[in-house]
């Protein structure tokens, strides 16, 4: 009887804890077309990289689609377990394990056509009223720069709209994510801006690893081994290519 309650304890140790390698994680991120956008193929390009790469590192995942600020929020407080697509800032680090970079995102300000406005330096810029993804992360010199006026927004699609409108002076994304969503803006909004030159500067895209869950260093580990695998093997390019990039 002895030998039989033995099996049976082991068996329900076995059963009450997950397999290594096999545990589910909790995505999240904005909506971010074209890199992460629930309705598109795979999620968008972001979210197909850092799934597969996930997956190939072990873990299965499940994303869910909120808000920025919801999103950071909730790594912060260990609701989610990675968020797909994060610029780099120290506030950040301080709630989760950034990754190395897996994207570069090229950052662009957009004006309103027929407008004269050029400019070489961020100082040339104090001038003007910039919309803003609120808690975006643009760049360290950007984001600290108190001298810049700038207006919060929830999202993209609303800032270029106050830029068409005249309510903002300039308007500041990605290049691939401001020329998504011109394509489907009304053509009053998507003929009536134009991108600026030269780029406001380049950000790298990273996960991060809400510091909540004890297996944080552990995670982006096998995420950065599985993109340097990718990459080395072309599914990393063929994703890029699927995805029109």
């Amino acid at each position: 009887m002895r030998p039989l309650l033995c099996v049976l304890g082991l068996l329900a140790m076995m059963l009450a804890t997950p397999a290594p390698g096999y545990e589910k994680l909790r995505l999240v991120a904005d909506n971010w077309p074209p890199f992460t956008d629930a309705s598109m193929p795979g999620g968008g390009l972001a979210t197909s990289i850092v799934t597969t790469a996930l997956a190939r590192a072990g873990y299965t995942s499940g994303v869910e689609e909120a808000p920025w600020a919801r999103a950071l929020l909730g790594v912060s407080e260990g609701r989610y377990d990675v968020l797909i697509n994060a610029w780099y800032n120290d506030s950040r680090a301080s709630i989760g394990q950034f990754s190395e970079a897996y994207l570069v995102n090229r950052i662009r300000l957009l004006q309103r056509k027929g407008e004269a406005f050029r400019y070489k330096r961020q100082s040339d810029l104090y001038p003007y009223s910039i919309a803003v993804v609120r808690d975006y992360a643009y760049s360290p010199e950007f984001d600290r720069d108190t001298r810049l006026h700038k207006v919060a927004v929830r999202n993209f699609p609303s800032a270029v709209r106050m830029l068409a409108a005249g309510r903002v002076d300039l308007a500041v994304e990605d290049e691939y994510v401001a020329r998504y969503n011109l394509q489907r803006e009304l053509p009053e909004v998507r003929d009536g801006v134009m991108l600026v030159e030269p780029p406001l500067g380049e950000n790298t895209l990273h996960i991060l690893v809400s510091l909540k869950h004890p297996g944080h260093a552990r995670i982006v580990e096998g995420f950065e081994q599985a993109i340097a695998a990718m990459k080395a093997d072309g599914s990393y390019a063929r994703l890029l290519r699927q995805h029109g990039f």
